[in-house]
């Protein structure tokens, strides 16, 4: 991924928030195929993480991906972003967007891995579930058997922030009060993600 250093997102650290902040992800393989997939990361696990997910067995993908290195992509939000934004002039349209690159070889996990990994899926997005035996444990264990886990030892991530924040203030300000004005749901959440960051809020 092209990253200039004006955008580059920074540590370890910062790219697996990111991870854990916008989990479904992108996985393509050497042959081009791809998969969209939940993913959950465990940062501390090896020297640069490692990512757990499944697929289903009736995506034929899985078929042919154990051991094999693949390329993982996060994306966060992202808008149009018009010149008239823009306190200085003359400019040009541009794209505000956020996405983390992750390669690494990904591996099958046994039953006991997989379950552990499809509770601690469960419990990020709707912890309640566990304790409500809205999924009981016998129809838990039938789809078990329709899955393959897996999980993807991270060789190298890469982080890009390309928010506007190297232009000035009353350009960032432009460009979040713009937004701000916005009933559209992707230029909604880039303006809650650039605040977030903090670009384009001012002192």
């Amino acid at each position: 991924m092209h990253i200039p250093d004006k955008w580059n997102m920074g540590s370890l650290d910062k790219i697996h928030q990111f991870i854990s902040e916008f989990g479904f992800a992108t996985i393509i393989s050497n042959d081009l195929e791809a998969s969209h997939l939940p993913l959950i990361s465990f940062p501390n696990e090896g020297s640069n993480g490692v990512l757990y997910g499944h697929f289903s067995k009736t995506n034929s993908h899985f078929k042919s991906i154990n051991n094999s290195k693949v390329l993982v992509i996060f994306s966060g939000p992202h808008a149009y972003i018009s010149p008239t934004s823009y306190d200085k002039k003359p400019a040009v349209p541009t794209w505000n967007y956020s996405a983390v690159h992750v390669s690494g070889i990904i591996e099958f996990t046994d039953d006991e891995t997989t379950s552990s990994m499809l509770e601690a899926l469960v419990s990020k997005y709707e912890p309640q579930l566990q304790s409500n035996n809205v999924i009981p444990d016998e129809f838990k264990d039938k789809l078990s058997k329709g899955i393959t886990g897996f999980k993807i030892t991270i060789s190298q991530l890469e982080g890009k922030e390309k928010l506007g924040q190297h232009r000035s203030i009353e350009d960032q300000l432009g460009v979040t009060a713009t937004l701000a004005k916005s009933d559209k749901t992707d230029e909604i959440e880039l303006l809650k993600y650039m605040k977030s960051r903090n670009i384009g809020i001012g002192s």
